[in-house]
């Protein structure tokens, strides 16, 4: 059993139970899913990048992306409809927790000049998403083999019915949080 899964049932689950007066434990919020999406806008003139974000995506989540269309053709950024311009990984169980131990003990210390993520970034139904602005943080991407440098969106969903609940949750997990 992974580490993190392991600190959640024995010790995060008791803690906010008794901090929310939960009466079961199925109340307890937990973290349900994590998906992490790279947009890759210049695909539209060069089909590489896009191929090259999907290799990155794959080493850094172990698992095969899935490719992001678009939904409505914008002149503007010179976009059809269903242009492909984007890939995503959803996270779960096992997988999940192991990422997020990756990124909050070995990714996340290695941003420069790090002070902790924002803790505004909630979006009132319990879900948090950071921005990450360089793949090089994670130890699976080689310098050398970088297309194009691209950040990525890290979105934590949880079962939390509150900002508050779910900040105390992610919290506890380890993320590490501005003060």
């Amino acid at each position: 059993m992974n580490r993190l899964k392991e600190k959640y049932l024995n010790e995060i689950v008791p803690s906010l139970q008794n901090k929310y007066n939960y009466k079961s434990v199925m109340e307890v919020p937990k973290l349900e899913k994590i998906v992490i999406n790279i947009g890759v806008g210049d695909a539209t003139g060069n089909s590489k990048l896009l191929e090259a974000a999907c290799n990155d995506l794959e080493l850094i989540s172990g698992q095969k992306p899935v490719i992001t269309k678009a939904k409505k053709s914008i002149a503007g950024f010179k976009l059809r409809e269903g242009q492909a311009i984007g890939c995503k990984v959803t996270l779960r169980g096992e997988n999940m927790y192991n990422f997020l131990d990756k990124l909050v003990s070995i990714s996340l210390p290695r941003v420069r000049d790090f002070r902790g993520v924002s803790p505004k970034a909630f979006d009132g139904r319990g879900n948090y998403t950071l921005g990450i602005k360089e793949q090089l943080i994670f130890n699976e991407i080689e310098y050398d083999n970088v297309v194009k440098v691209r950040g990525m969106d890290i979105v934590l969903v949880t079962t939390a019915k509150s900002n508050e609940e779910a900040y105390d949750l992610l919290n506890e997990l380890g993320i590490p949080f501005r003060k």
